[in-house]
């Protein structure tokens, strides 16, 4: 199988990529971090000017008609820079679910808004009490006359405090656990009860608690048939592992670069660390987990648009478990190698280990994965 990039991808990864070099230095990034909107307003402008916050969405509605592997092409340069803006959030996870379960009126009224990148979506799905399980869901929706009543609290909402739009799932029927019975929900954050509670992350981007107190929406605001979402939902999150786990070896590929231009540059006794035994086999071992992240993540960019099934789903879980242990690696092996300097807040190789961490944690850590690779053989 060829895995090499046609003319079109190569074009779009070397237009990521420029634009990431020329816009989005670590010190710029470090500012936009620390700003009230926690990325870069003029960044995701020009994301969306380019047309790449477009990527994945029909000609249609202005897109590209992308498949997963034009989506891996943008994310691995985002990773590259350690960009902040909400790109997985909104565009795949946001826009996901509503071109998925939205019906024709909710796809006109959001969808093109988001493909342009003015109108951006937050996603709620997971609660305090979850543990990466998406059919965990206690929030519930109780029919309310001609619309619904919301009572509930999602954790960690990526970016949710300057969401446009909130997608969330909620219980309409059903145990705490099922997954019959969970429905989604698209609804303004200025709506009545809505409140928002926004925080620094480990990675410097910005999560958010969302808190429902008796929030009422219409029925327009049902985002396809009540309590089907499940299959919905777990569709979507699979196309968002993908992107993180693309995102993943681009930040993995910053992070060796940066350990072997220190070995090179350190000296100790009077010559360049990187000429000692243990730490030559010590960036080998980085560059082969590398190699095996980025081959896992080409396997699940193929798969992330294919029909439901265990195949995609174990092709998925096993590229979340390698690339999560990667990562993990990768950011420790790399923080010995460099020393205390690794640890700084000032130095670049810190966010980059930080980013690696967070993103073994999205929508489930190598651990969960590997429980969830080995029911589904079990089930084969």
């Amino acid at each position: 199988m060829d895995f090499r990039l046609n003319e079109e991808q190569q074009m779009l990864q070397d237009t990521v990529e420029r634009l990431v070099r020329g816009e989005y230095s670590f010190e710029k990034r470090l500012a936009f971090s620390e700003t009230e909107l926690g990325f870069s307003a003029d960044f995701w402008q020009q994301l969306s000017e380019l047309g790449l916050t477009a990527v994945p969405f029909s000609e249609e509605l202005g897109g590209f008609g992308g498949s997963g592997v034009e989506v891996q092409s943008v994310m691995t340069e985002l990773g590259r820079g350690l960009c902040l803006e909400p790109y997985v959030q909104s565009i795949i996870l946001g826009g996901g679910l509503i071109g998925q379960a939205g019906n024709d009126p909710q796809k006109d009224t959001w969808l093109a808004g988001i493909a342009s990148g003015e109108l951006k979506a937050a996603v709620g799905l997971q609660e305090p009490q979850s543990f990466y399980d998406l059919n965990n869901v206690e929030t519930r929706a109780e029919k309310n006359g001609e619309g619904y009543a919301l009572n509930g609290r999602k954790a960690v909402v990526i970016s949710g405090h300057c969401a446009d739009l909130i997608v969330v799932s909620a219980r309409t029927s059903g145990d705490a656990r099922d997954a019959d019975g969970i429905s989604l929900f698209a609804l303004s954050p200025d709506t009545a009860g809505v409140e928002r509670r926004a925080y620094p992350t480990i990675d410097g981007s910005r999560g958010c608690d969302i808190t429902l107190n008796n929030v009422q929406v219409g029925a327009d605001a049902l985002l396809g048939e009540e309590g089907k979402a499940s299959g919905v939902i777990e569709y979507q999150a699979g196309r968002a592992i993908a992107a993180i786990c693309a995102e993943a070896v681009g930040v993995m590929e910053m992070a060796n670069e940066l350990t072997l231009d220190y070995l090179k540059q350190r000296k100790q006794f009077g010559v360049p660390i990187g000429r000692f035994q243990v730490l030559q086999h010590r960036m080998v071992d980085m560059m082969s987990e590398l190699e095996q992240a980025r081959s896992m993540a080409i396997l699940a960019a193929s798969v992330a648009d294919s029909e439901p099934s265990d195949e995609r789903r174990r092709v998925l879980a096993a590229a979340k478990n390698v690339i999560g242990r990667a990562g993990q690696f990768i950011s420790e092996a790399g923080i010995q190698s460099h020393g205390g300097i690794g640890m700084t807040w000032e130095y670049n190789f810190a966010h980059y280990a930080k980013r690696l961490i967070a993103i073994n944690h999205q929508l489930g850590d190598d651990d969960y994965h590997l429980e969830q690779y080995a029911t589904l053989l079990q089930a084969g």
